[in-house]
């Protein structure tokens, strides 16, 4: 780190990390409303067997009695002129109140993009902060004179009507959050596909992970294939459609060439897993960590990528990429019904704890046999099949919330979280889960279930959620349960109805549309519903398209205190 006085009220410098992101740049600058004179402190510290630079600049200000200093201060990671530029166009003068004023107004702009109606205070405030957390990340990643710092780590220029943005959490948000987006915001959803695609064109792929245009090789799958599928299905295109395609081809296959990364992480960037799953068909859980957990999340994404494929007219990779689809068949052991590690002589994995946990070192990814038999998103019905049909389906699914909770393990995952029976609601891989039960015909358990998350997970208060929020993921399965629905699938444009929280909620959509889900008989004891309107016709399953939303209308739902089976 470095920092110098540019004169006695302006400080500039810069900060280079290297932890989980292998380089992070920072350069900023900082002007003071009033003189100052400092003490530069630039020592080492010995910790163990290492020695950690320190650098810090201590400033002295002669003040009145009660007087304030006041700091304006902005950063770049391109350089420290970025910083200044950005200083100098966001805020010129002095204004605090001002800046706070705009800050307010910008913030309940976005926040108002959905109105909710209720009595209760601690709902609206868990609703909004649900929202504004949502809209923290992806990051803005560009100076105001449209320079941005690249996936290969050198300096670009973009067109500012179309900005590059940061800190992608794809394994999380691919959930929820960007679901969420193409409806509330699907220009905004947009610009981050726009920012992936020039991600894969500068750093050789997609990124799993991406922090500050470093490479992480953190978590599992390849979901920039699932936000490019399900903003496309849904009709919004205003990207290279032929340079995204392509890019989720290759994120999909195997090759480490080209990649730019230090040798090290390479690995973990393109995993040899990718190579086993289109090989031998499946991912040896003696050669390959996490095995389970990549190879479900590989066969959803690669059915994403059949879908898109299907849009492309490219059928022989739609026919390929809808087998390797299938592959989650090949890890279900019928015997015990749970998706289980098979090594590389076709055996499978003993001993088997289904509640076992070795933190990111064992079959699963964060989670637990319990957690991950469950994640076919794109195929309910071939998993219900596996399971032995319908019946069996829905006894094996009631066990997962009415399991004992506890974990085996010495080190078990603290991201397993949030447990109702051993459902894990505090991390991602069972945010869909719950809403299988209307796969099934069984809607009044996905009802109570959905009850049960607002009440024991969510809370207005400084602990109220049950676990990481991920960049926005906790928040939006709330925003979009809380409205009355989910969908399960991203890529296939359906929305599964749950059990709304509030009287009314409105999305307020692009073009001056709005679609409104209105509650009747809405009561803490009336969890179940009754009876599903959309624009004045009954509907006799519950679920509804993307289409029927961003069309504009509304969806009436009648709740009572009992199931109605």
């Amino acid at each position: 780190m470095e920092v110098e006085a540019v004169n006695d009220t302006v400080l500039r410098g810069r900060k280079r990390s290297a932890y989980w992101a292998y380089r992070q740049d920072l350069y900023f600058y900082a002007v003071f409303s009033k003189p100052f004179t400092y003490t530069l402190y630039t020592d080492t510290v010995q910790e163990n067997d290492k020695q950690i630079p320190v650098c810090k600049m201590l400033l002295h200000f002669e003040t009145a009695k009660d007087e304030q200093v006041l700091a304006k201060f902005s950063i770049s990671s391109v350089d420290a002129e970025g910083a200044y530029k950005n200083l100098q166009a966001e805020m010129p003068g002095w204004n605090f109140d001002g800046v706070r004023a705009d800050a307010k107004k910008k913030w309940n702009e976005c926040l108002s993009k959905i109105a909710v109606k209720t009595n209760d205070e601690d709902q609206r405030a868990i609703f909004y902060t649900a929202m504004y957390h949502a809209f923290l990340s992806p990051n803005l990643f560009t100076d105001v004179d449209g320079r941005y710092l690249g996936m290969d780590l050198k300096v670009h220029t973009t067109d500012m009507k179309h900005p590059v943005y940061t800190i992608f959490s794809l394994w999380d948000t691919f959930r929820a959050l960007h679901p969420l987006l193409t409806i509330v915001d699907p220009q905004l959803n947009t610009e981050f596909i726009r920012s992936l695609i020039k991600k894969h064109q500068e750093g050789g792929i997609f990124p799993k992970w991406d922090c500050v245009s470093n490479y992480t090789g953190t978590m599992v799958g390849y979901h920039a294939a699932s936000l490019v599928t399900d903003s496309y299905v849904k009709g919004y295109r205003d990207f290279d459609v032929q340079e995204a395609y392509k890019a989720c081809l290759r994120a999909a296959e195997y090759d480490t060439t080209g990649i730019v990364a230090p040798d090290w992480l390479i690995p973990y960037v393109m995993p040899k897993a990718r190579y086993y799953k289109n090989t031998l068909g499946y991912i040896p859980c003696d050669r390959e960590n996490e095995s389970v957990a990549k190879a479900l999340e590989y066969a959803y994404d690669d059915w994403c990528i059949s879908i898109f494929a299907e849009a492309m007219s490219d059928f022989e990779s739609k026919a390929k990429y809808e087998r390797f689809a299938k592959a989650y068949e090949f890890y279900f052991d019928k015997s015990i019904r749970f998706m289980r590690g098979l090594d590389s002589k076709g055996e499978w994995r003993t001993p088997f704890n289904p509640r076992a946990s070795t933190h990111r070192s064992d079959d699963y990814c964060e989670g637990t046999a319990w957690q991950w038999t469950w994640f076919v998103p794109h195929d309910v019905e071939g998993l219900v099949n596996l399971m032995g049909g319908e019946d069996a389906f829905v006894q094996k699914l009631d066990s997962l919330f009415s399991a004992d909770s506890s974990l085996e393990g010495e080190t078990t995952s603290s991201d397993i979280s949030g447990l109702i029976g051993q459902y894990a609601h505090g991390n991602e891989p069972s945010h869909h889960v719950i809403h299988l039960y209307n796969y099934v015909n069984r809607p009044w358990r996905t009802q109570e279930l959905v009850d049960s998350v607002y009440r024991s997970q969510y809370a207005n208060s400084i602990d109220g959620l049950s676990g990481n929020e991920d960049c926005g993921q906790m928040s939006a399965w709330y925003i979009l349960n809380s409205m009355g629905f989910y969908q399960v699938c991203p890529g296939k444009p359906v929305y599964s109805i749950g059990r709304p929280l509030f009287d009314k909620a409105t999305i307020h959509l692009k073009g001056g549309k709005t679609f409104t889900i209105v509650t009747h008989n809405n009561s803490r004891e009336n969890k179940y519903v009754q009876k599903m309107v959309l624009n004045g016709k009954e509907l006799n399953a519950p679920f509804f398209a993307h289409q029927d939303m961003i069309d504009g209308g509304t969806l009436e739902l009648t709740m009572g205190g009992e199931p109605l089976k």
